[in-house]
């Protein structure tokens, strides 16, 4: 056998005895991939699920009428979450709070706890939830007390508004701060009033003041005990 017949013959022993390759496993590439995009995903989810429009498309079906509320261009005339117009937006504390407290979202205000947050899934997966009536197909939504918002957190309705993430004042900060209107509406005098007798978040904020002075201050967009009176009334009977 000649050298040349040598070198060809062992070079095909060597290639036929080398060991194979091994192939690289794909699997921990996909498994990051999958884990990176589901981290991504959740990320993006849970920035949504702070914002309005999460109520109006997953929570809840009577949302629909709160989020133009929310949306509202700050002292322009507008909607309230009934239908009925507004003159000014800044008597209604969500796009109030929204245009002046750092784009504060529901979330800001309303703070669920798990319980809430289960009960309200169960009751939007029934159906099974709380509105006056349904009218030209849209729900009408009944008005919660700050009782109802702060029951199930265990607080006094004050601490829904006066904490130190929102309001840091007391009733007397209040008072002193509105001293210098004819009608102090933050004085006592004839008990505590709840914040949420005057302040509401999406319809036009009531002077309470007005029930009994005809010369109480009625802030711009604001309406007065009578007008606030009417208006429950016609949305109760679907006027």
């Amino acid at each position: 056998m000649s050298e040349e017949e040598k070198s060809v013959a062992e070079d095909v022993v060597v290639e036929e005895t080398a060991a194979p390759q091994k192939k690289r496993k794909k699997w921990p590439i996909v498994v990051g991939v999958v884990a990176a995009v589901v981290i991504v995903a959740g990320a993006g989810f849970w920035v949504w699920h702070e914002q309005p429009s999460f109520c109006n498309a997953i929570c809840h079906t009577p949302m629909d009428a709160y989020l133009p509320t929310y949306e509202a261009e700050l002292d322009q005339a507008c909607i309230d979450k009934w239908g009925n117009e507004v003159t000014n937006s800044r008597a209604m504390m969500a796009p109030l709070h929204r245009a002046e407290a750092d784009n504060a979202t529901c979330l800001s205000c309303h703070v669920p706890t798990l319980s809430e947050q289960i009960s309200e899934g169960i009751n939007w997966v029934s159906g099974n939830y709380e509105v006056l009536h349904t009218q030209a197909g849209l729900a009408v939504p009944t008005e919660r007390t700050l009782e109802d918002l702060v029951a199930a957190r265990g607080l006094e309705p004050d601490q829904f508004c006066l904490n130190e993430s929102c309001h840091n004042m007391t009733r007397e900060d209040l008072a002193n701060a509105t001293s210098d209107m004819k009608r102090n509406p933050h004085i006592g005098q004839h008990g505590e009033v709840a914040c949420g007798e005057c302040h509401k978040a999406h319809r036009a904020s009531v002077m309470y003041c007005s029930n009994c002075h005809n010369d109480a201050e009625v802030p711009d967009g604001w309406i007065t005990a009578a007008e606030d009176k009417k208006l429950v009334k016609q949305v109760e009977e679907g006027k």
